[in-house]
């Protein structure tokens, strides 16, 4: 099977979640946001997509993941999809299970961290913001960046010494996802998230072990990952990083 993704093209976003699942599941897949708009790609082949709204199951939004006759939407929904398919997590259920409610909380963060530069929504612009932006950053890097790291922390500690891995002896989708989102919070926030992984070892060696992975470092080293920037969900603005 070639899956098919679809995602917003020049923008990692939530899409980049499932990109590191393919990659290290080492299957074909067509990323058409990326693709020319003559081979049905970038924008209008996105609109085309979510045009399957008059479906019975409709999508609300990208990413979406086309697998054979399955139109499959919502990140935590995708992984928990190719986890199966991609040997990305446990075959029984409770690790299943555990591995997608990892999943959830790592995105919970995401999105908090989408929140510190656009509080009040993203009908505004930064600058329109910028002061609330000040304020729930000021929260986020005191009390809810440490209270998630510490969390995962925590989890590496109790799961015991079987590799640097979240749920197992093996790497899962939830892996990938977090070695990103510390990615992630390394660019929008490079002092702080530095100072907070100080303290959070397993955490590091996580993110270090994710992206020495064969394919994850032939996909970095292939110009196809798209660079953080401030066109996307996570964003550096010097302001903030305090």
């Amino acid at each position: 099977m070639t899956y098919e993704l679809y995602y917003w093209p020049g923008v990692q976003g939530r899409g980049e979640f499932i990109r590191l699942a393919l990659e290290e599941g080492g299957v074909r897949y067509r990323d058409v946001g990326l693709l020319p708009e003559s081979q049905g790609g970038g924008v209008p082949g996105i609109l085309q997509a979510l045009a399957a709204r008059g479906r019975p199951r409709p999508p609300f939004a990208v990413p979406v993941l086309k697998a054979g006759r399955l139109l499959i939407a919502q990140t935590p929904n995708i992984l928990l999809y190719l986890g199966g398919r991609l040997g990305l997590a446990p075959v029984d259920e409770a690790g299943r299970l555990w591995t997608h409610q990892l999943q959830l909380t790592i995105l919970d963060l995401y999105l908090e961290t989408f929140h510190t530069h656009h509080p009040l929504g993203d009908g505004y612009a930064y600058e329109e913001q910028k002061s609330a932006a000040k304020r729930r950053t000021k929260d986020f890097l005191a009390v809810r960046l440490p209270k998630f790291l510490g969390y995962f922390e925590r989890v590496l500690v109790l799961k015991g010494g079987r590799g640097p891995w979240l749920v197992g002896p093996r790497v899962t989708y939830a892996d990938l996802s977090m070695a990103q989102l510390l990615a992630g919070l390394a660019y929008a926030f490079p002092v702080a998230s530095r100072r907070e992984l100080r303290r959070r070892p397993r955490l590091r060696a996580l993110h270090r072990a994710v992206f020495a992975r064969p394919r994850i470092a032939r996909y970095l080293a292939s110009g196809r990952r798209l660079a953080f920037s401030n066109e996307d969900l996570v964003r550096h603005y010097p302001e903030l990083d305090r």
